[in-house]
């Protein structure tokens, strides 16, 4: 790399960074398929995992509020994601005009 795209202030992410990068993928993602389609299966998973029981409408709504969350964080990473290919190729085509 030249010097002016190392002046441009990226560095390489530590291992850390790159665990909870991955992890906010990974996690997102696993719930989505870990999710049971029916709300039945998952009053049954949280009674078995917790102990509390949910109603088959509760289910019903918590699993819709799951899939939503997963979806939007998914979004979300996807959009910071696009927004840094988009900044680094900016940065790397005025290190290339130079």
């Amino acid at each position: 790399m030249s010097s002016c795209c190392n002046a441009a202030g990226r560095h390489a992410p530590t291992l850390a960074g790159r665990v909870r990068q991955a992890g906010a993928w990974a996690l997102p993602g696993a719930i989505l398929i870990l999710l049971p389609k029916c709300p039945a299966c998952l009053a049954a998973y949280v009674a078995i995992w917790t102990g509390v029981s949910l109603s088959f409408s509760m289910a019903a709504h918590l699993r819709a509020a799951l899939l939503f969350i997963c979806v939007a964080a998914l979004l979300s990473l996807i959009i910071k994601r696009l927004g840094h290919i988009r900044q680094f190729k900016k940065e790397t085509d005025q290190c290339h005009t130079k």
